[in-house]
């Protein structure tokens, strides 16, 4: 068995360039061995666990759906938005929620303090992101890429 203490885990953080987009994560998973970027699944896990914190007047990353992996939140503390193809849903401490692939979502603090998110996603390979606002997309796997388009900014069209 391998044990780790999520308080101790140290934060990894983002902002985009104009500050729209920020947050911080606690890479649950990483820590307990996975290596997201083998395809051995015993080596990249079935599932990726993270414990996000979402700042006040932020959201954690562009509106954006994929094309194969399945999302679980869960609010720990504070209040915020979801952003979904319906409209936008306010969420608190103690809601869970799911998204399938091909749903888009995005998480917004719109509250006074951070919002801390438990989030527990399956790990497909040859996952692949769209972001609607945009118009962009983005394809991941893990041996290879084939892909004819301009390079983009990550933030590219969203601030």
């Amino acid at each position: 068995m391998h044990k780790i203490n999520t308080n101790e885990l140290a934060e990894v953080s983002w902002a985009s360039p104009k500050g729209k987009f920020a947050g911080a994560g606690k890479q649950v998973s990483e820590a307990l061995g996975r290596n997201p970027k083998s395809t051995d699944l015993m080596e990249r896990h079935p599932f990726d666990v993270e414990i996000l914190r979402v700042p006040p007047g932020k959201a954690n990353c562009p509106y954006h759906s994929h094309s194969a992996q399945w999302e679980f939140y869960h609010v720990l503390s504070g209040a915020g938005a979801v952003r979904h193809k319906d409209g936008t849903t306010a969420i608190a401490s103690g809601d869970a929620f799911i998204f399938k692939p091909g749903e888009p979502h995005q998480i917004i603090n719109s509250g006074a303090t951070d919002l801390l998110v438990y989030v527990v996603a399956d790990n497909p390979m040859g996952e692949s992101c769209h972001y609607p606002d945009s118009r962009k997309w983005v394809v991941r796997s893990p041996e290879s890429r084939l892909i004819r388009s301009e390079p983009l900014d990550y933030y590219d069209g969203e601030e």
